[in-house]
């Protein structure tokens, strides 16, 4: 039986506590004890002078499963090499189980899913299917509303009828049941912009009942910012629910609406229990065609395609296109055509020789509407204000090996959410070290349910980070180092974990 020593260490235990000096050892996947350990003989032994020892980060907004990097790129390497130890996914109402025809329909806007093999239906299906796989991180799912609803009426747009909403609500009864944390819409995307009021809190009704956490894309994060966060306000208000606004990020042009709603979440806080998710960066990742004017966009790419060859719709388009940064506009997946990864529009269009508009619209085209970008558009400093919110999360919302290059340099974002985030915490002091810990620790921790993760205790799991000046040395998951001195060790320890 291997035991571990880590000594000198200065211990944020993931509370919010200040830190402490402290020694811990690991036993087996577990925190066996924490105190002082000058003598002890271990197996293994790491001398964390000088650095701090945190809980292993816990992403709460990922895409690994929406882009399918849990199959391919089943190291997640990305992820634990910032100190993330847990990602989850299901995010935006997209999941990868239930599904009731082993269709993944749900996510073709993410990913080419022709290649996946489908061997599940439910969700508990689909954990024993992941027990099996080697994973380099710890992976929890919600389950995705236009997951269930697309699979009940395809992509029509109608209400769903009173059977149809029992069938959904036993539905997302049984995942939640058989290990799913919670249910998540994507109310922003064009399938589900028209979903009723009365459907969401029927289904999240079901989530509080069973103390699950509800997050939600909201319906408008421009225009109409303010009535989409009152909406989710309310459904907190009316059901109780744990609730979380994904990726509730400042958009220029749009800041001091923004401002108003974390004014709202602050009144609202006895009432809604409500937190937010953002990363410290000034770029969204999006698919292309959230960039066309919103009548423009389709759940059809061949009818968008074909719009594109109608002059007078294409020269609508044009005109109605924002004036665009070419250079803050980053192509990080393009199925079928990978050489254009990293590059940016500017670039893409220099090349054609057309201006940055057409550019866009020829680059739609040439990916058939499948491709992704990084799009500059966030106030970085509204979102360094925001990160010290008392309602703020950490996460990145990104997919490990979204970039197939060898440096990441053009989009942060991809691998360097959570240093980002302690470097502010360090150097710029947006947060105390001890608060910025517990947002990527132990709060999402309490959000998920998460009772033995999160926090450093005596028989939690260990799942541990050490850093120093922002920079990740050494992470240990499950009990067992899988980075040592900032390098990945080829160690796939992850576990499938349930609600």
């Amino acid at each position: 039986m291997s035991i571990i020593l880590i000594k000198n260490i200065q211990l944020l235990d993931g509370t919010g506590r200040p830190a402490v000096k402290a020694d811990i050892l690991v036993k087996k996947e577990k925190i066996y004890a924490i105190g002082s350990f000058p003598n002890y003989e271990a197996d293994k032994i790491i001398d964390g002078i000088g650095a701090y020892l945190t809980p292993g980060f816990i992403d709460i907004n990922t895409d690994s499963d929406h882009y399918l990097t849990l199959f391919s790129n089943p190291s997640q390497k990305d992820f634990l090499l910032q100190g993330v130890t847990t990602i989850i996914g299901g995010q935006c109402g997209a999941s990868l189980a239930p599904l009731l025809y082993g269709s993944l329909e749900s996510i073709k806007s993410w990913a080419n899913t022709s290649r996946t093999n489908i061997n599940w239906q439910t969700v508990a299906e689909f954990l024993k299917v992941m027990d099996k796989m080697l994973l380099g991180i710890n992976f929890g799912t919600l389950v995705g509303h236009y997951t269930i609803r697309q699979s009940l009426i395809g992509n029509t747009f109608r209400k769903l009828t009173r059977n149809e909403i029992a069938v959904f609500r036993s539905l997302l009864e049984r995942s939640l049941k058989e290990g799913a944390f919670g249910f998540s819409t994507g109310l922003g995307y064009l399938q589900s912009q028209q979903v009723p009021y009365s459907e969401l809190k029927s289904l999240v009704e079901i989530v509080s009942k069973f103390k699950g956490f509800y997050a939600t894309h909201l319906r408008n994060e421009r225009e109409d910012l303010l009535d989409s966060v009152n909406e989710t306000i309310k459904i907190a208000k009316e059901t109780g629910v744990k609730t979380l606004i994904s990726h509730f990020r400042p958009i220029i042009g749009f800041e001091e609406d923004y401002k108003t709603s974390l004014e709202l979440i602050n009144k609202n806080i006895a009432k809604a229990d409500i937190h937010f998710d953002l990363c410290p960066f000034d770029t969204s990742n999006v698919p292309i065609s959230f960039l066309l004017p919103s009548w423009a966009q389709s759940r059809d790419r061949e009818m968008m395609l074909k719009n594109l060859q109608v002059l007078k719709i294409r020269e609508k388009i044009l005109k109605e296109l924002p004036k665009l940064n070419g250079r803050k506009i980053i192509i990080i997946s393009a199925p079928g055509n990978e050489y254009l990864l990293n590059k940016s529009l500017e670039e893409f269009s220099a090349n054609r020789n057309l201006d940055v508009k057409n550019g866009l619209l020829t680059l739609m085209e040439i990916t058939d509407f499948q491709a992704v970008v990084f799009y500059g558009n966030i106030d970085i400093k509204g979102v360094k204000k925001a990160l010290s919110h008392e309602r703020a999360i950490i996460a990145s919302n990104r997919a490990s090996s979204l970039i197939q290059t060898d440096t990441n340099l053009a989009c942060p974002n991809a691998n360097f959410t959570f240093t980002k985030f302690l470097e502010l915490s360090e150097k710029e002091n947006i947060l105390p070290i001890e608060k910025a810990v517990n947002k990527i620790t132990g709060l999402p921790a309490q959000q998920l349910g998460l009772r033995d993760r999160g926090v450093i205790r005596d028989g939690n799991f260990a799942d541990l980070v050490i850093f120093r000046d922002s920079k990740i040395r050494d992470v240990i998951l499950n009990g067992k180092i899988v980075v040592r001195d900032g390098e990945f060790k080829d160690v796939l320890a992850g576990q499938i974990l349930r609600s």
